[in-house]
């Protein structure tokens, strides 16, 4: 097997890179934590947030907004699933 060369010299240059070298890149979501990718706006698979979503003002009552908050990170995405859950339960007339 060929031994790789380095993707930096020694000041940090990045060389140009070949096929063999982008063939070798993992996804992001293999490579940066889940904190990183949050920051970044984008979900654990490495997909944008938000990406089919509008941002809109909504009244919620306290015990529904609190139940779905007590359920931590990514309650909002759940919220969401529940009324989606409810579309399809009640079709439009």
């Amino acid at each position: 097997m060929r031994e790789r060369k380095p993707l930096t010299d020694d000041e940090g240059e990045v060389r140009e890179l070949l096929l063999e070298d982008i063939r070798r890149f993992r996804p992001i979501a293999e490579v940066l934590p889940a904190s990183s990718l949050k920051k970044l706006g984008l979900t654990p698979d490495g997909k944008k947030a938000n990406q089919h979503r509008e941002k809109v003002t909504l009244q919620l009552s306290r015990e529904v907004l609190a139940r779905f908050r007590a359920t931590g990170p990514g309650w909002q995405t759940r919220l969401d699933a529940a009324l989606r859950e409810w579309l399809e339960s009640h079709p439009a007339e």
